[in-house]
């Protein structure tokens, strides 16, 4: 994959109740040279998000605690991460999902289960670093 050698260095955060997902996530961003920060649910996240400043955000929607949708604005509402991708994981696909999420502020959407080329090619779309 082309795009993986540009994303050495990219800091992720992957915010999701599962740990499978986690896991799996972290494993593909670690084989192609990522940070990678997990975070259980939405306050777990929030509080490393400040400190870690990831340049990439994946966030599941259906959580305990805070859901995806209440994690996602609050960072959109921060003015320091406002511009930080977040991009929705669900296991549904629906059209109001993607909707919900475009209103809370998200970047991109992906359906779970992912595969590796599909994670890897939306931080490759939405990482700053990518790009130079």
């Amino acid at each position: 994959m082309a795009e993986a050698a540009n994303l050495r260095g990219v800091k992720v955060m992957v915010i999701d109740d599962s740990n499978t997902i986690r896991r799996s996530a972290e494993i593909f961003l670690v084989q192609a040279g990522c940070q990678v920060l997990l975070a259980e649910d939405g306050f777990d996240a929030l509080a490393k998000v400040a400190d870690h400043q990831p340049a990439v955000i994946f966030c599941d929607i259906v959580m305990p605690r805070l859901d995806g949708y209440q994690t996602c604005a609050l960072i959109k509402k921060n003015q320091r991460f406002r511009t930080t991708p977040v991009i929705m994981l669900s296991s549904k696909d629906g059209l109001f999902d993607r909707a919900r999420g475009r209103m809370v502020g998200s970047d991109h959407y992906l359906t779970k289960p992912f595969t590796k080329d599909s994670l890897l090619q939306t931080v490759a779309t939405f990482a700053p670093a990518a790009a130079e």
